[in-house]
């Protein structure tokens, strides 16, 4: 089949849309068009319908191989999976055709999503759900692509148990966000009160890294690669807790939510009309992602020169703390939905009001 262009908008630098909370607010627009394959409407009548012809059928297949799945992500850990599918693409040797389009805050993907630029998009998990609202259930979630990816640095070693931070001060970015509802979550299932430990919110992660760069002893929550980034620049901090781990803590064995940083969701209509290239993505997808986890070195190159992360060797640090995994089906539905819960009952607006129903998860 014939390739596209692959198509990418690089950015100037990594931004926090990825973990954007309620503040997103994705524009209200008719329903996204899509790219589908063109199909005849044949009136039922009473004769035989004439035979079709060797040549009309090879036309007929490369007008649906023709269709190009245009596809959206934002610029971090959520597309890192993605690079092994943008440089397959590339080089001609995926099933799919994609154009691949990457861009630095949620909103601006939110709007290719609601405006039907996109036909499928990598969000952070709790903007599908808000998606999924805005625009009226038209949109389906088909994987998780990324877990949790915040971690608590300090320079103190003495800080290892999340009881410890009683009494202390968290910087972490953005009130009301991902970072925010995930840690206090955490605090709660753990036993400790909002009076038992001081929240500090900064803008971005980069204002959270800087004050770790004046006092190593102070606790900052970060996302990856801002980790890596700050702990190369600074050998006196270190990773004391992991706040997926802990979130996975206080599940039960079987049956719980997960932290999730990235979905991946998909228009409805276009999934309708191609529900078969949506499958294809989705095993490719996962074969990208697989090789995210087993190629760190390759993979690391790609991430670079995608400009997810400005140097391979950061990138390949980064990488295991990245929580890179591909998700589908009931598990996804069992971890998600868990995760939205979490955020619904501290804030109903960070899901888009309200939580989604079954039609929202796709399970192929």
């Amino acid at each position: 089949m014939k390739k596209n262009m692959l198509s990418v908008i690089v950015a100037a630098a990594l931004g926090m849309s990825m973990l954007t909370g309620c503040s997103t607010k994705p524009a209200e627009t008719a329903a996204p068009t899509t790219v589908a394959t063109e199909a005849a409407t044949v009136a039922e009548t009473t004769t035989a319908a004439p035979e079709t012809t060797a040549a009309e059928t090879t036309v007929a297949e490369d007008t649906a191989n023709d269709v190009t799945i245009r596809v959206g992500g934002l610029k971090g850990p959520t597309t890192m999976g993605l690079v092994k599918l943008i440089d397959d693409d590339a080089n001609g040797t995926t099933e799919n055709d994609y154009e691949f389009t990457m861009v630095t805050a949620a909103d601006e993907l939110t709007a290719l999503v609601a405006g039907g630029k996109v036909d499928i998009a990598l969000l952070p998990a709790n903007v599908a759900s808000v998606l999924y609202n805005k625009t009226n259930g038209n949109v389906a979630v088909i994987d998780i692509n990324t877990l949790g990816v915040l971690y608590l640095v300090s320079g103190d070693a003495s800080i290892n148990t999340i009881d410890q931070l009683k009494g202390k001060t968290v910087y972490l970015p953005g009130k009301g966000t991902t970072p925010d509802y995930s840690l206090r979550y955490v605090l709660s299932a753990a036993g400790l009160s909002e009076e038992d430990v001081t929240l500090e919110f900064k803008s971005e992660a980069a204002e959270v890294a800087s004050v770790l760069a004046e006092d190593p002893n102070a606790i900052g929550l970060l996302p990856q690669p801002f980790v890596t980034a700050a702990m190369a620049q600074n050998d006196k901090l270190s990773m004391v807790m992991d706040l997926a781990a802990l979130w996975d803590s206080f599940q039960p064995e079987e049956g719980g939510s997960r932290l999730v940083t990235g979905a991946t969701i998909v228009n409805k209509t276009f999934l309708e009309e191609n529900s078969d290239l949506v499958d294809i993505f989705l095993a490719e997808h996962e074969a990208s992602i697989a090789f995210t986890e087993t190629n760190p070195d390759a993979a690391a190159e790609l991430i670079a020169a995608q400009g997810i992360v400005a140097k391979a060797p950061i990138a390949k640090k980064a990488l295991p703390y990245c929580n890179v995994e591909f998700i589908s089906g009931d598990e996804m539905k069992t971890a998600l939905s868990g995760y939205l819960n979490v955020l619904f009952d501290q804030n109903p607006a960070s899901v888009g009001g309200a939580l989604p129903d079954d039609a929202f998860y796709y399970l192929p």
